[in-house]
């Protein structure tokens, strides 16, 4: 990802400061601006009146007087800023509460840096943040253009419009360059659960894309074993 021309602000909340600090420094690296790294929920409403960032990053289990979703309520009440739960926490009734608070997203520990940055993407993408080179939104798969904003897939004067999960799924083979999709981050990135069931729903995806890529004989989605997908052109 290169650096930004206009910097996304992110603010950090987290209380374990090691890892605080490490994702502080990956988004920094990144061409992220990261505002601050905050371990108690009670420290988040002077650093927002002060420097208000894009997103917010913020650990559901923080100690002190108040814990994260304590702290997401407040924020949201006052202030208009997308936030992203982290969490170690993966029951469902856990992620419920998150969502009720009215807080975008939320990734559970441990997650890749890979994953985390697509969440911010995606997030920030809905809420209509303003935003410079982000993402792509058009990618050129040997003949075909692919519009990931609008979910067209383009061949010659024919279209082709994509559900929001063909398009995600593409959009994240792309993205990969000719790398390998990990099977179990695309499935936690757009259906947030890598279990046998959803795995297969993203197999009959696989095959409705390779349908749809057939016009040109150089793109190919190859599976490789035990690993993901692949995409050539």
């Amino acid at each position: 990802m290169s650096r930004m021309e206009t910097q996304i602000k992110i603010l950090v909340v987290e209380d374990e400061m090691i890892i605080g600090a490490k994702i502080s420094l990956q988004l920094t690296n990144l061409g992220y601006e990261v505002t601050g790294i905050l371990p108690r929920g009670e420290d988040v409403f002077h650093q927002l009146e002060v420097n208000q960032p894009d997103i917010i990053l913020l650990d559901i289990n923080l100690k002190g007087k108040l814990d994260g979703i304590e702290t997401a309520k407040l924020i949201i009440q006052k202030f208009d800023i997308p936030i992203i739960f982290l969490t170690a926490k993966s029951q469902k009734e856990d992620i419920l509460e998150g969502f009720r608070t009215g807080a975008d997203d939320y990734i559970t520990k441990p997650f890749s840096m890979e994953e985390l940055l697509y969440r911010i993407q995606a997030v920030l993408k809905r809420t209509s943040a303003s935003i410079t080179s982000l993402k792509e939104e058009k990618y050129t798969i040997g003949k075909y253009t692919f519009d990931s904003v609008k979910q067209l897939l383009l061949f010659e004067d024919e279209s082709v419009k994509l559900t929001t999960k063909e398009s995600e799924l593409l959009e994240l083979l792309c993205r990969h360059g000719g790398t390998i999709l990990e099977r179990n981050f695309a499935l936690k990135t757009i259906w947030t659960d890598d279990n046998y069931f959803n795995a297969r729903s993203m197999d009959v995806y696989i095959t409705k894309l390779r349908k749809y890529l057939k016009k040109d004989p150089s793109v190919r989605i190859l599976n490789i074993h035990g690993k993901g997908y692949k995409l050539l052109t």
